[in-house]
């Protein structure tokens, strides 16, 4: 449970706070919460430009920033665009961190990603084997520049002593997710493959890939939690996990999918296309420790409430 003594009358900003992740954080701390909630739009405040994130600073004057901000997509939108995903990333965060230690905000949480992870990580992937190997060559643009974020955070509290943490949720799945075939992530791609192709009593859908690799999946509800908690409890640099501890193949992800939606055809695979990282489970016992967060929601209850979301909202 939200501490609403800690978001007491505290100015707090949330970059992104009109995207998927953002509007749950947003919304539960404007429900339960006493904070004044600030979300810097793009169409007023470009965060790759200094001058504006220094505009953006002046006028909302906050007490904390809660930087979920990005430009992200699934492994075809990370092959297309890896330039605008480095710098577009990179810029955003160092400039939001630097220029709010410059007006000295009271804590920075910046919202990283488990893309930063090596390839090959050990499994289950522990924060201390952040840095033993690169990441995903699809993804590591994306990964790396967010993971800047990580070596800010802890240079400018060794330096400043500048209160900013660093946490990396897993993949997140929920109702209002993006549906956009050209920049969504695998549960959404699926789910709308799978209806599509029930609606137009279609034999088969393809899938890039074997199959073979597992992926763990957060609810973004119990991300938006986790978020919260760490913004009140946890106050120092080392970079937790957010996860469900849950992992599960792609294959079995699909056939899950394709059951509940009704899908009831062929599964082909496309293994011309890449699998992506092989395997992706947390270790999410640093979260619990450092700051109480444990995910709540059944990975199957969570896949239901975000397909009927999809097939109410097409």
């Amino acid at each position: 449970m939200m501490s609403e003594q800690f978001w007491s009358r505290r100015r707090v900003v949330v970059t992104g706070g009109g995207g998927f992740l953002g509007s749950y954080l947003v919304e539960r701390l404007q429900q339960q919460g006493d904070a004044e909630v600030l979300v810097p739009r793009r169409r007023d405040y470009d965060l790759r430009q200094i001058g504006d994130i220094r505009r953006m600073y002046k006028d909302m004057a906050p007490d904390l920033v809660i930087h979920l901000a990005a430009v992200v997509g699934g492994i075809g939108a990370n092959r297309e665009r890896p330039a605008e995903f480095f710098y577009d990333n990179l810029m955003m965060g160092v400039q939001l961190l630097h220029e709010g230690w410059q007006c000295s905000i009271e804590k920075f949480i910046a919202v990283g990603t488990i893309c930063a992870y090596p390839k090959f990580a050990p499994i289950p992937f522990r924060e201390d084997d952040l840095w033993a190997g690169y990441p995903e060559e699809t993804n590591a643009p994306y990964g790396l520049a967010k993971k800047m974020l990580l070596v800010q955070s802890q240079a400018y509290r060794q330096q400043y002593g500048f209160n900013s943490i660093y946490l990396m949720p897993v993949n997140l799945y929920g109702p209002r997710d993006n549906f956009d075939p050209g920049s969504s992530h695998v549960i959404p791609a699926l789910i709308k493959k799978c209806v599509e192709a029930v609606r137009a009593e279609a034999r088969e859908i393809v899938v890039w890939g074997d199959g073979s690799p597992t992926r763990e999946f957060l609810y973004v509800e119990d991300a938006a939690e986790g978020i919260i908690l760490a913004a009140e409890r946890y106050n120092q640099s080392d970079p937790v996990n957010l996860g469900s501890g849950f992992e599960i193949s792609i294959r079995d992800l699909v056939q899950k999918i394709a059951d509940l939606t009704g899908f009831k055809g062929d599964i082909v695979w496309d293994r011309t296309k890449p699998n992506g990282q092989p395997r992706r489970k947390l270790d999410t016992s640093r979260a619990e420790e450092y700051f109480g967060f444990r995910a709540v929601t059944d990975f199957n209850v969570g896949l239901q409430k975000t397909i009927e979301w999809y097939c109410q909202n097409l």
